[in-house]
């Protein structure tokens, strides 16, 4: 079975003390590749690092929101220069975070907008970490399609259904983490079955949100496949089947990775 985590922080503390354990846990279980996701564009060199030591890691680049206020003289330009490392495959995570403001809702904003114009220049796939933001998420992310168009997927898919229909109609994908699996989150579930396979990701988000049976625990890569597992499940199809759409749907939209030899 082949399985991908497109977004993980393998540059997180969490990992520190056992990177290589835990790198190697995710490959005995069938994830061929990792995306290490850039929360600040100014210690991009951890995410680097990563991408040199492991053959099978890749990184993006951009200011998560919760950051947004850290950074606010990063540019597209700046974006799309350190993009053009061979190993740097996404702008992102950006977007908006309404729910712990961590930083003004204006820096928010602005930096969004910056790395959607990074992610057209670059012609890269945007990470879209939306949370409580709906409505203001979507009509930028149509304001600016309109503008010149760009790929992108909804990461660790927490919102409703309007936001994912919203987004699936400007050709977004949309990519679920171990909250599909939660107990309490059967809404959630029904707005994947709305998920048309072909535009669908798996990811981890790892160290967060681990899917049972590891509930409680730190989350890490290999648990992506508990993850595919339960989402395959809820959409009632065989798990290899899921695994299969996600990793190849992975492989378009982050178009810059390699797959393994061997998987061709």
């Amino acid at each position: 079975m082949r399985l991908v985590d497109s977004h993980c922080h393998l540059d997180f503390p969490d990992f520190e003390e056992e990177r290589d354990a835990v790198i190697e846990r995710a490959r005995a279980r069938g994830v061929e590749r990792f995306v290490t996701i850039s929360t600040r564009v100014r210690q991009f060199a951890k995410l680097e690092a990563l991408t040199e030591r492991y053959e099978d890691v890749y990184a993006s680049i951009g200011t998560h929101p919760h950051n947004a206020a850290e950074e606010p003289d990063v540019t597209a330009a700046e974006l799309c220069r350190i993009a053009e490392a061979p190993k740097v495959v996404a702008i992102g995570e950006a977007g908006l975070d309404y729910h712990y403001d961590k930083s003004p809702r204006e820096a928010q904003l602005a930096g969004f907008r910056t790395h959607i114009a990074a992610a057209r220049d670059s012609c890269l796939p945007l990470v879209i970490h939306a949370r409580e933001a709906d409505e203001d998420i979507a009509a930028i992310l149509e304001e600016e399609m309109g503008k010149g168009a760009f790929s992108a997927v909804l990461h660790c898919f927490s919102s409703g259904a309007e936001l994912a229909q919203r987004g699936l109609a400007l050709g977004l994908y949309v990519s679920f983490s171990g909250i599909v699996t939660f107990k309490n989150a059967q809404a959630l579930r029904d707005v994947a079955r709305a998920v048309p396979l072909d535009r669908m990701l798996v990811e981890t988000d790892a160290p967060y949100l681990a899917p049972p049976p590891h509930r409680g625990k730190r989350n890490e890569p290999a648990f992506v496949a508990d993850t595919a597992k339960i989402l395959a499940e809820a959409l009632d199809m065989p798990l290899a089947t899921l695994a299969e759409a996600t990793t190849e749907n992975f492989y378009r939209l982050f178009s810059k990775v390699k797959a393994p030899a061997t998987a061709r």
